[in-house]
């Protein structure tokens, strides 16, 4: 039984977790152009913060609980990596944003992000000869926030991370050492691949932080509570991706596990019910450092 991902066969057999295609495809012109834009610190109100500034090229995140924004205005939520957002099946910590592109608008306009507005963006787009010239040229027109929007999300179709260890694994090119099988089939048996699982082994589903024992609701957390005001949505999250999770501390929506460690000793607690033995919590640490992949070209200073 196969699947077609990327032009490419990959053998499904029983496994929960497929690997990522080595190629994909997007529109590279439109990329670069997202490129320039996704580093360009003038889509923020005071010309001090890009997406780049929150999306490090080394791991798609920026390794601090919450992000900081114009005016050095700090935020309250780890920002999720941008990295195989692709195959992420909803966007944000609560889904809010649909589309990459739909994702595009919302830390432009935040008050403690960007803060800018669609016609400001593009008044000061309009004004700079390089972007005049290169939206004609894809677009057929100047600027404005709708195509901004879409180069960006072309951008960022193009950071994903293939190659890793587990993914040559699943496509039997490498064995996993004894320790990392071990992590690997404990990861099963636990549980934890009933929400980790798929092309990005996670960002497919929303679940709720806190299954088994309750987990500290914030307000101001970015929960499905904060868009649908029904009860059973507190504390409720789309499941992140475990792609390169080894490179993306702190973890949680609230930056609040410094290590992945960490991470993992609570995720049993609070939504297994289990505590692990430090032996157990080495194979698990040892299985996911086999999911770090290869940086995406495309973040690199030009690209291919």
């Amino acid at each position: 039984m196969g699947i077609i991902l990327g032009g490419e066969s990959c053998l499904l057999a029983t496994e929960p977790i497929l690997p990522i295609p080595r190629t994909i495809h997007y529109n590279r012109d439109k990329a670069r152009l997202g490129r320039r834009l996704f580093f360009d610190p003038r889509l923020s109100k005071d010309g001090s913060i890009a997406c780049v500034s929150c999306h490090h090229p080394k791991n798609g995140a920026d390794s601090i609980p919450g992000s900081v924004g114009i005016s050095g205005k700090k935020g309250t939520i780890n920002t999720p990596t941008v990295f195989n957002s692709v195959f992420n099946f909803r966007q944000m910590w609560n889904g809010h944003a649909r589309t990459l592109k739909e994702q595009v608008h919302m830390p432009v306009h935040n008050p403690k992000e960007m803060a800018m507005e669609h016609e400001h963006v593009t008044r000061r787009l309009r004004r700079i000869p390089y972007y005049r010239e290169a939206f004609r040229r894809l677009y057929g027109h100047p600027p404005d926030f709708d195509t901004l929007s879409d180069a960006i999300a072309e951008f960022e179709k193009s950071l994903i991370t293939p190659g890793c260890t587990f993914d040559r694994y699943l496509r039997h090119e490498v064995s996993l050492s004894p320790e990392e099988l071990r992590g690997y089939k404990l990861f099963k048996r636990l549980g934890c691949v009933t929400c980790h699982n798929g092309i990005n082994i996670g960002g497919n589903s929303y679940q709720k932080m806190g299954l088994i024992h309750p987990y500290p609701w914030n307000p101001n957390n970015p929960d499905r509570y904060a868009l649908t005001h029904r009860e059973e949505d507190k504390n409720v999250y789309k499941v992140p991706s475990l792609r390169n999770i080894a490179l993306t501390a702190p973890y949680f929506h609230d930056g609040s596990a410094p290590t992945l460690r960490t991470a993992i000793k609570r995720m049993a607690h609070y939504n297994l019910g289990s505590e692990l033995s430090e032996e157990e919590l080495d194979a698990l640490v040892a299985f996911l450092k086999t999911l770090t992949g290869e940086p995406p070209s495309t973040m690199k200073r030009r690209m291919p």
